[in-house]
């Protein structure tokens, strides 16, 4: 593999072309999907650790963090895994990284009760408190995305982790995918 996507993308026009994020957008939950069927978490997911060919294959790499998991939930994990910048909300709450999640809450704003009732069950939640936030409209974050690419995003982004959209489901079948390259796209 000549590349990664960390280089593809700094080295890249901005934004990416549509029909390439799509491609590499299908290709990386396949890969995902693959390894959740063989009961194999990653945990170390990046754009330096997916790996691009010339012809532009996209191929998940370095399982150096990787672990097997048990589909009945029999199996533990610690928290501290992955990079700092790529961990999600719930990793985030069970260590020390404040930092990196108030650039989260930013975005998605201030988790609530309402929104992620399983927040309170995680260790630290009551030891950390924050600013409340609103989230910041996605739109406004990427204002380069199209409505198809932005619904996804929101799809992927929730606070519950049992609501994200796993790869295996309509992300594979999403209207990001299904929808033609239009120059004004259309929404979901």
């Amino acid at each position: 593999m000549l590349s990664d996507l960390a280089k593809v993308v700094h080295h890249t026009q901005r934004p990416l072309p549509q029909a390439q994020v799509k491609s590499y957008l299908q290709m990386l939950p396949k890969g995902v999907a693959f390894c959740h069927a063989n009961n194999i978490v990653h945990w170390d997911l990046k754009p330096a650790n997916l790996l691009i060919s010339a012809s532009g294959q996209l191929k998940v790499a370095d399982f150096g963090l990787a672990r097997v998991f048990s589909p009945d939930g029999n199996c533990l994990h610690t928290h501290q895994v992955a990079t700092r910048w790529y961990r999600a909300p719930e990793l985030l709450y069970g260590e020390t990284d404040i930092e990196q999640l108030c650039c989260v809450l930013r975005i998605l704003g201030t988790p609530s009760r309402q929104v992620w009732p399983q927040i309170t069950e995680l260790p630290d939640c009551n030891k950390i408190s924050f600013k409340e936030q609103a989230p910041a409209p996605l739109e406004e974050v990427l204002p380069d995305a199209s409505p198809q690419a932005l619904y996804l995003l929101g799809r992927l982004l929730l606070y519950p982790p049992q609501q994200h959209v796993s790869a295996s489901q309509a992300l594979l079948h999403h209207c990001f995918f299904t929808a033609p390259l239009l120059s004004t796209p259309r929404s979901c």
